[in-house]
């Protein structure tokens, strides 16, 4: 392997252009450094939007650990601050709005989240090919990109509804991925998307200032280490409620399951099971040299978009342990679910036969696939034109070694028989001891 090859990709020049635009607007006055305060930025919400009810104020702790990680660990840049403010102002708006939905049309909180699909698997492991697959299904209910960037519709949304005017959050969500697109191209190879593709549920949970988004986009492992302390409920009970307006904006039946997914639910099984006890789960599985390298890199080009200090070696370091401790709690969690409520797919499997994998999937969830093979077809040519340049990434590139992972992990991959890459490329399968 090469020097070059050996070293995380750089970002694109424009992060560097805008840090210097921000530096020249505060050097002339033009521009004031972002207040990252909990208060001010409350007040600040409260007076814009003329509304004063954020709903459970269980958010602040978080909010408070997060804004303290910022300041002390983050190492942020002009462009870090400024989107870590934007950000802030855009979360707590919503909680804002939200608020009043819920009281203008009580019947929002009334709806069903009846036997919701949850697909629980580590980062990269395959979980948005079968997210988009399942949510082709017409017969589920699933969000959109743009309603996990802004679920709360604004003021005015019945209006949309009546046809009379047009929502304005797929034209933001629009804008958003642009900008994206310019401050590292690559972010969108490793997660293509577009505002009406379908998206996971990310978004409401870190509108409880809550889960791993924060930990991919920025330099905080103090407020990592203090989430993984402490109990989620809170935040998947307003996850739920957020996804009861987005269904409601939809004006789509309650009955309708809902497809969901994030790596966030490994870690905090326990608090999705006690707010949706009837949901069934889809566990994915894939090589964990392949998902820690992945996870890496995904968090690796991120990052340096908000911070001009950022150590690769650091961000596999970390990511290795936060997918030891996603795997940790997923197995422990597993314990107490009843077996058929649940159901394994490897990530190879997936990519050897779709549709095998996908029927024994919908034999799972007692539906025919049939109806749904056409919109699924559909959905992979789609794709196909989403991803047009491939993820590039290794172990290498963060100081990690495949003996490593595969030393802490491999207890992982014998007790669900995971397909993994040897040194010479090819697939093989290790068997638990029980069937050698």
């Amino acid at each position: 392997m090469t020097q070059a090859a050996a070293q995380p990709p750089q970002r694109t020049p424009f992060i560097s252009l805008l840090n210097r635009t921000i530096a020249s607007g505060r050097l002339i006055g033009a521009m004031r450094p972002p207040y990252l305060d909990r208060d001010s930025m409350l007040e600040s919400a409260s007076r814009e939007a003329g509304l004063d009810d954020f709903g459970d104020r269980w958010f602040e702790a978080p909010m408070d650990v997060l804004l303290d990680a910022l300041k002390s660990e983050a190492r942020l840049n002009a462009a870090g601050e400024l989107t870590a403010f934007v950000q802030f102002r855009h979360v707590l708006r919503d909680r804002l709005l939200a608020q009043m939905w819920f009281k203008r049309h009580p019947e929002i909180l009334e709806r069903a989240i009846a036997r919701p699909v949850v697909i629980v698997g580590p980062m990269r492991s395959g979980t948005t090919r079968l997210h988009r697959l399942l949510a082709s299904d017409r017969r589920f209910s699933h969000m959109r990109s743009f309603e996990t960037i802004s679920p709360v519709p604004r003021p005015g949304f019945e209006q949309v509804l009546a046809g009379e005017q047009r929502d304005f959050r797929p034209v933001l969500a629009r804008r958003i991925m642009r900008v994206a697109r310019l401050a590292n191209p690559r972010t969108l190879s490793i997660h293509p998307t577009g505002p009406y593709e379908p998206e996971e549920e990310l978004g409401l949970l870190v509108a409880s200032m809550w889960g791993m988004k924060h930990e991919a986009q920025w330099q905080v492992p103090g407020y990592g280490r203090w989430c993984e302390e402490q109990d989620a409920t809170p935040a998947y009970s307003y996850l739920a409620d957020l996804l009861r307006l987005v269904g409601w904006s939809q004006q789509v039946s309650s009955i309708r399951p809902w497809i969901l997914k994030t790596p966030q639910h490994m870690m905090d099984l326990p608090a999705l099971l006690k707010v949706f006890p009837d949901a069934r789960l889809i566990f994915t599985h894939r090589d964990p040299q392949a998902v820690v390298g992945s996870a890496a890199s995904l968090a690796w080009n991120q990052t340096i978009l908000y911070s001009d200090e950022v150590c690769p070696k650091r961000v596999g370091r970390e990511w290795l342990r936060k997918t030891e401790l996603l795997i940790e709690r997923m197995r422990n969690a597993r314990d107490s679910i009843p077996r058929d409520r649940m159901i394994d797919v490897q990530y190879d499997d997936m990519e050897r036969d779709w549709r095998g994998t996908m029927e024994r999937i919908y034999r799972f969830l007692g539906l025919d696939i049939k109806p749904a093979v056409p919109a699924m077809e559909d959905y992979l040519e789609r794709a196909k034109a989403l991803k047009r340049h491939p993820h590039h990434y290794s172990l290498e590139q963060f100081g990690l070694s495949a003996g490593e992972v595969g030393e802490r992990l491999g207890d992982y991959v014998r007790t669900y028989d995971i397909p993994t890459e040897d040194d010479i490329g090819h697939y093989h399968v290790q068997r638990r001891a029980s069937q050698a």
